[in-house]
């Protein structure tokens, strides 16, 4: 994982992803975080479902995730919020 930590290029970043993981797995942690930013957001779980084509197991994932007390998505979220 250190290999992630050390690129500091976002282009760099975007084709290690692109080469590492398919079109679908990329999709999937694209949906994974907006329904993250949903949820904090205060949208509920049927709405974030009907509009994103998710299972509400998956958002009930996303939840619980952001329900750790150290989230960190959740508080890189919160940042980019404030931002």
């Amino acid at each position: 994982m250190q290999v992630i930590v050390d690129v500091a290029d976002v282009g760099d970043m975007c084709s290690l992803f692109n080469e590492l993981m398919t079109k679908s797995e990329m999709n999937g942690l694209a949906k994974r975080w907006q329904l993250m930013e949903e949820l904090i957001a205060g949208k509920t779980q049927r709405a974030i479902a009907a509009e994103l084509g998710v299972s509400l197991c998956k958002i009930t994932r996303g939840a619980k995730i952001l329900k750790r007390k150290n989230s960190i998505s959740g508080n890189i979220i919160k940042q980019r919020k404030v931002e």
